[in-house]
């Protein structure tokens, strides 16, 4: 091997020795560093936060181990979170109606506000406005609804055609609990209707046609002979005059005068019967202007108003459209499952109902994101059933005939 060969092997081996201990050193001083937490994840996930005010409200739950109280679990909602709090804030909305609804007017005040409206029905501080879809008449809230009307709770009620059809039907005859999940074609060739899980058989239509086709002879008879000019409500009071059945909210209503409008009635059973009706007995008219004006009086004499829609679509829009007319409602409470991504009516919310006036700007509006026949009942219970002195409650509360007769010799 010659001298520069030995040379050149003895520099590249010093070489190599350097970048040997240069690179140790290096490798020494990363795992030096992945000893310290990098302060970039220190600052996002150590971030200090601010104080809470003052009046924030704890999440809590209900404790069951306090026993069962049902008004303290209804109670617990508001600090639930999430739509539990909502129906708290919901409860708290209608109670503020009903508070408003208690407070005295003047005598001069209540005369001029009865004498305006067409309906005729006695003013108060607050109109309240109910809105249903026919669903909910089809199923066991019938009953929920009926009590608000039966106990004069409400002033005017907005339905669809079925919600006033099925309250009748179900005066006939039964609705059934069936399945969401059947044989649909089947059902059709043995005349089973089924709404949801419900099943209505197609014989109680027929009922209902035959109850209410001379009714409508009626009521022809009368606008030919006497001039009335029938609109949906006054042919829907007449309805409840006609069925005379205390298990009926369309009964009670034409007992306690409260109006219940729809704007669709021919859409159903009952625009069924008038259009079979226009056949063989024709002329009949319905009058849907007079009632519109029927319709927005009760909002635009009304000292204050408050607004409880129980669905959507065409009920909803009708009774906001009708607080639009005095520049919105001073309370509202939304109960339903709509989504606002679509931009529908149905799905949107009392905020959008702000923008247009049909809620006021110093109004606290509630909606509740979920499925009526599990919430409204719960609703009834911890507002309008505390509102009412039932015979049973008082039976309840009247002491023994030994307690009266101790407390009256002390």
């Amino acid at each position: 091997m010659s001298i520069n060969m030995i040379v050149r092997r003895s520099l590249w081996l010093v070489h190599r020795r350097m970048l040997l201990v240069n690179s140790g050193t290096k490798f020494m001083s990363s795992a030096q560093n992945m000893d310290k937490i990098p302060q970039i994840a220190t600052d996002a996930v150590l971030m200090r936060s601010e104080k809470m005010p003052g009046d924030a409200i704890e999440v809590k739950g209900y404790d069951f181990n306090q026993g069962l109280d049902f008004h303290k679990l209804m109670e617990s909602y508001k600090t639930t979170g999430f739509q539990a709090t909502h129906f708290g804030k919901a409860v708290d909305e209608i109670n503020k109606m009903l508070d408003a609804k208690q407070i005295p007017l003047p005598e001069d005040v209540v005369r001029e506000g009865t004498a305006l409206n067409p309906v005729g029905r006695q003013k108060t501080n607050c109109t309240i406005f109910l809105g249903i879809t026919s669903n909910i008449i089809s199923s066991g809230l019938r009953e929920i609804v009926r009590f608000l009307v039966q106990h004069n709770l409400i002033d005017c009620m907005v339905t669809t055609a079925g919600g006033i059809e099925e309250d009748i039907m179900k005066c006939l005859a039964p609705t059934y609990i069936g399945q969401f999940r059947v044989k649909d074609k089947e059902f059709r060739t043995k005349g089973l209707n089924r709404i949801g899980n419900l099943i209505v058989p197609n014989e109680n239509y027929c009922m209902f046609e035959d109850w209410c086709v001379p009714i409508l002879d009626k009521m022809k008879q009368e606008q030919d002979e006497e001039g009335i000019n029938w609109t949906p409500s006054k042919m829907i009071s007449r309805l409840g005059k006609e069925i005379d059945n205390p298990e009926s909210v369309l009964y009670w209503a034409y007992k306690n005068n409260i109006p219940i409008f729809s704007p669709a009635l021919t859409d159903g059973a009952v625009g069924d019967c008038m259009y079979f009706h226009s056949f063989r007995n024709p002329g009949l008219k319905l009058d849907i202007i007079e009632d519109l004006r029927r319709m927005n009086s009760q909002a635009v004499f009304a000292a204050h108003t408050g607004m409880i829609i129980v669905g959507s679509g065409l009920i909803k829009h009708h009774i906001c459209n009708a607080n639009l007319m005095r520049n919105g409602a001073d309370y509202a409470v939304y109960l339903n499952t709509a989504q606002e991504y679509d931009g529908s009516d149905a799905g949107a919310t009392p905020s959008e109902a702000v923008s247009w006036g049909k809620i006021r700007i110093h109004a606290d509006p509630v909606k509740v994101y979920g499925e009526a026949t599990l919430l409204l009942p719960l609703l009834v219970a911890e507002t309008f059933y505390k509102r009412v002195k039932l015979p049973q409650q008082e039976k309840v509360d009247e002491p023994s005939g030994s307690q009266q007769q101790q407390g009256m010799s002390s």
